[in-house]
């Protein structure tokens, strides 16, 4: 299935950082929609998600088997779900590539983020640092990381924000997209809806 709703294009495109918000159904979606999210993120196949949404539909699954949908417009390939296996994670990119599926390389720590530099180089990175010691801000995790991505890719932060002043602090260091929780979207987004 080939998708015309580009993910990197949806958070390269305009000013500022563009928020991907987790969904569940239609209706979910259709809301982030309205209230200026760029992007949805299942993590599961939702049936008719997209006819229903104009956005571009990210899967970031829990399943363990890594597997490419084909009921997406980009997908999350997670190095650490791998163990190591290159030559894989390798396929699995050329894989999404030639179903139209744009292949998202989930990193949680420099030495991942290294290895998947040099081994796939992707074109959009997710950058999902686990959860730190309590003296650590999950937050600076991700700040930490994304000096190491290099020029011309995309990053993308899992990580939570809850306010205006924490997306900005991405913004600010350069990140194009966050996946952020559900909830007053709008706030996050700082502004009206923009007009399409």
């Amino acid at each position: 299935m080939s998708s015309n709703r580009r993910l990197s294009q949806a958070i390269s495109e305009g000013d500022g950082i563009s928020l991907l918000v987790p969904v569940r159904d239609i209706g979910a979606a259709q809301s982030a929609e309205a209230d200026g999210a760029e992007g949805v993120v299942v993590r599961d196949a939702v049936a008719g998600l997209r006819t229903a949404i104009g956005l571009p539909v990210l899967v970031r699954s829990d399943d363990r088997s890594v597997r490419v949908p084909t009921d997406a417009d980009a997908c999350v390939l997670r190095v650490d779900d791998l163990s190591g296996d290159w030559e894989r994670l390798r396929d699995l990119q050329r894989e999404a590539e030639s179903l139209g599926v744009e292949p998202v390389i989930g990193v949680k720590d420099d030495d991942e983020l290294e290895l998947a530099l040099e081994h796939v180089d992707p074109e959009i990175v997710l950058l999902a640092p686990p959860p730190p010691d309590l003296d650590e801000d999950l937050l600076e995790s991700v700040l930490d990381l994304l000096p190491d991505v290099p020029a011309g890719k995309l990053a993308i932060a899992e990580v939570a924000v809850r306010t205006r002043e924490h997306v900005v602090a991405l913004e600010r260091a350069g990140v194009d997209a966050v996946i952020v929780t559900s909830g007053d979207i709008a706030a996050l987004v700082g502004g009206p809806t923009p007009e399409v």
